[in-house]
Order: structure tokens, then sequence, then C-alpha cells
């Protein structure tokens, strides 16, 4: 008998979650004024808002913390961090910092001024928020076939060629500073890059003389999907590949809350010395010293080794086999979602779900909210609130996605909750047409309003 598919783990402690009624979600949403980000956690059965920090670490990132070296300058946890970077990644400079954005604050702040162009693959949230607070502008050249969720295509998001080049050659690389390579790409539905991919960019950026970086939060699932959907990699170890990818970059941004399997922290790493040195002064105006930058030692230690677990085979077949696991559920209950199934989370296409919301009523937030009073489960707009204003003429920008994002936590709920959150989701899908109206701005922040906004149902 052919052996079944099982988890490389096993679970060593539980923590309780309470179901509610619909009752008391409607209320709690009610309160939260339409907003999820706004809910308590005790609210949530099935949190999948984000997989950003809310996995379980392993026995041995444990054992780290309690090892971990709290100097302020020089500590032996930088310093096996350090080791961990140069020997998966490749990279002789870095600097840790507290999460993902505090890294792109700290990188943009050296490298990005006003007027300059940042193109890139579907640059996420805070990646375009922290280019437009500098009076920058983000540049999407990510190929076509990312926004038709029905077209099963294995690297979706990928960058085009001819977008890039356009762009390259429109404007002086002095007003160029980086192109941006997200891998995964999270707003294009976790779709991963491929490796050709990769190289053609580089050799274009280095035909041009611009800097590629790498946002490299689910690098470790981008090295997946490589290996089992790239010809010429299957019998490649995920380290191998991983430090492929990387010799086709001049640096990385991180945040080690995805794939680096801890709650906070990330880095950011460099090839030349240059860029790092332009970097330090600003890491210690806003996170701290060049040795621990906003992170605890014991957090470094933890990271130190979730890097390594992150980029074995056992742990992504398990990792990614959830969420394809969620995924193929979906589509046996004829669920459009973003097709083919990508590394962190299932995106689920709002205007083929309901199509009759009206883009102004923000249709991926409605489903959301919807998912949330049917079945507790808290996923995230990645729709027209996210994509927030123009920041000239302050008119919404419509994306040609609207999408629910169920970001699945790492090695933290089970398949039975997958099964959970699917059935929540079919009701939610058989009572499609009962779902008339949506809902309507009443109070928003003027960047990355999506985090704070305040909402009326219509």
């Amino acid at each position: 008998m052919h052996l079944p598919f099982a988890e490389n783990y096993r679970i060593k402690m539980v923590e309780p979650i309470r179901k509610s009624t619909r009752e008391e979600r409607k209320r709690w949403i009610r309160e939260a004024r339409y907003n999820l980000f706004n809910l308590r956690s005790d609210q949530v059965f099935v949190d999948l808002l984000t997989d950003s920090g809310t996995g379980a670490m392993s026995d041995q990132q444990w054992a780290a913390v309690m090892t971990g070296d709290e100097s302020y300058a020089g500590s032996s946890s930088y310093f096996n961090l350090q080791d961990s970077i140069k020997r998966i990644l490749g990279f002789d400079h870095f600097l840790p910092t507290h999460q993902g954005r505090a890294a792109e604050n700290v990188l943009f702040s050296a490298l990005v001024k006003d007027g300059d162009i940042v193109p890139g693959n579907s640059h996420f949230d805070t990646t375009k928020g922290h280019i437009e607070f500098r009076h920058a502008k983000a540049i999407d050249c990510t190929i076509d076939e990312a926004f038709d969720t029905t077209l099963d295509h294995p690297f979706k998001g990928n960058i085009d060629l001819v977008k890039l080049e356009m762009v390259l050659s429109t404007y002086p690389k002095e007003q160029i500073p980086m192109i941006i390579v997200t891998v995964t790409c999270n707003t294009s539905g976790g779709q991963p890059v491929s490796m050709k991919n990769l190289r053609e960019v580089y050799a274009l950026a280095q035909k041009y003389g611009i800097k590629v970086i790498f946002d490299s939060a689910r690098f470790a699932e981008n090295a997946y999907f490589i290996k089992t959907r790239e010809e010429g990699y299957k019998e490649k170890s995920i380290k191998e590949i991983v430090r492929e990818m990387y010799s086709y970059s001049d640096g990385m941004t991180m945040s080690s809350k995805k794939d680096g399997i801890v709650n906070i922290g990330g880095f950011i790493a460099f090839r030349d010395e240059e860029t790092y040195k332009k970097c330090t002064m600003f890491n210690i105006l806003f996170e701290g010293f060049i040795t621990y930058g906003g992170m605890a030692g014991r957090d470094m230690n933890a990271l130190a080794v979730g890097l390594d677990e992150a980029t074995e085979m056992d742990y992504l077949e398990a990792r990614i086999g959830q969420v394809r696991h969620l995924g193929e559920k979906l589509l046996s209950y004829g669920i459009p979602i973003q097709y083919p199934i990508g590394g962190h989370a299932i995106f689920v296409d709002a205007k083929k779900f309901l199509p009759h919301v009206p883009r102004e009523e923000y249709i991926a937030q409605t489903l959301a909210i919807e998912l949330y009073i049917e079945a507790g489960v808290r996923g995230v707009e990645i729709g027209t609130i996210l994509a927030d204003r123009d920041p000239d003429t302050r008119v919404n920008r419509y994306p040609d996605l609207e999408l629910v994002r169920l970001a699945i936590p790492r090695r933290t709920y089970t398949n039975n909750h997958m099964d959970y959150v699917a059935a929540g989701l079919k009701n939610v899908f058989d009572r499609r047409d009962q779902i008339k109206n949506g809902f309507k701005i009443v109070r928003e922040a003027p960047i990355l309003r999506h985090f704070t906004v305040e909402l009326d149902k219509l």
C-alpha cells in the first residue's frame, strides 16, 4: 500500500481557541468598523490574516532562544546569524532590523529620493508605501499572465523583460536606484519567479548599471517551486537553488517573520560594502546599533536556526502541501482562486466570486467580511483598499485583481482547520447571490490605509 504524506514534525504544545456564534461575530465586526485588522485575536477562530510572525517555532529554535547573547554590541547571536546568512544566501554584509518594513525603511532612506523610479513585480503594500512616501514611483512590470487567475502558468511572479527594459531605457540610470524582485510575489497570489527570469532580469540590470534587490520574505518557497516546476532543478537541493537565486542579485530585504520562521525580525544583506556603509547610519538612527538593529539576541539566534530549517525540502513539502490541500478543496467546490496554487496562501478571486458587487464598494473586503461572519475565519483584502489612492490625483486605484488572501501560518493549524475554512467559504459561495451591497469608507489614512480604515455597510 502506498504510504500517504505525513508532516515531518509532531505537536509539542497546544493553544486553545474558542468558537464564537454568528451573532457575536456580526457585533464584533460592526464594532471593528468592518476592518478585520481591528478584531481581537480571541474573536477569531482560524486566523489567516497573515503568515507573518504567526507560525510555530521548532524545539531547536526555542533552544537557541535560551542561549541568546543580549550584549549591546558584538553579541555572539549576531555572528551566529551572520554565519547563516553567508552560508545560505551568500552575502558578506548584513544589518539586522526589527522586521521587513524596517529593512525597507533603512534601505530606501539610503537609496531612494524624490522623483526616482523603482520598477519591479507587483510591489507589496509596505514596499510601495515606502517608495511613494519618498515621492518616488513604483512601476509594476509583472507579466500579464499573472492577472488571469484561471491561467495555469508555473511562474506568474515573473517580470516582463520588455516592460522592464522600457522603464530602464526611458529613464536615466541615476533616477532608478534599484529593481525590486519579490520572491515569491505576494500581490499576484504568492506566485514564484523562475530562475531563468531571475537570471535574465539580472543580466538586463547589469546592461543598464542598475542594482537588483530581492524582497525575500518567502525566498525558500520560491526555491521549492523552482525545484518542482523548472527544468534542470529537480535533483538540486533547496540550499543549492537558493544560492543560485541570490547570485543574480546585489542585495536583499527580508521579513524574517515568513521564511525565517520567527515571530519578529528582519535584515538587509548586501553584496558590496559601499551600500552597506551607506545604510549603517540609517540603521543606527531608526533601528539600533549595527550588531542588533532592533532585534534581541535570542531572536537572532532563533532566526539563524530558522533559515536552515526553512531551506530543507521536508519542511517545505509539509508547508506548501497544506496550502495546496486548502486550494484543491476550494477548487473542488467550484470556488475561483488564483491558479496555480501558490506558496503561502490561497487567493480567492473576489470579482468572480461576487461579480454583482460594484468595484466602488470594495468587492474583496466585502467577501472577507462575509467569510468572518460565516465561520470566524479572518483573511485579508488584497484589492482596491490595499491599492490605496493615486498619490497625485487622490482617486482610488482599481487593481486588475480583487483578491481575498488566506495566509496560512507555518506549522500552526492542521488540515482539519483547512477543511473547516473551505466549508465556511463554500457556505458563503452557496449564498453569494444574496450579497447585494458592499461598503463605503468613512475614515482612512493618507497612505497604507488598509491597516486602519473604517467602513460602513451600504
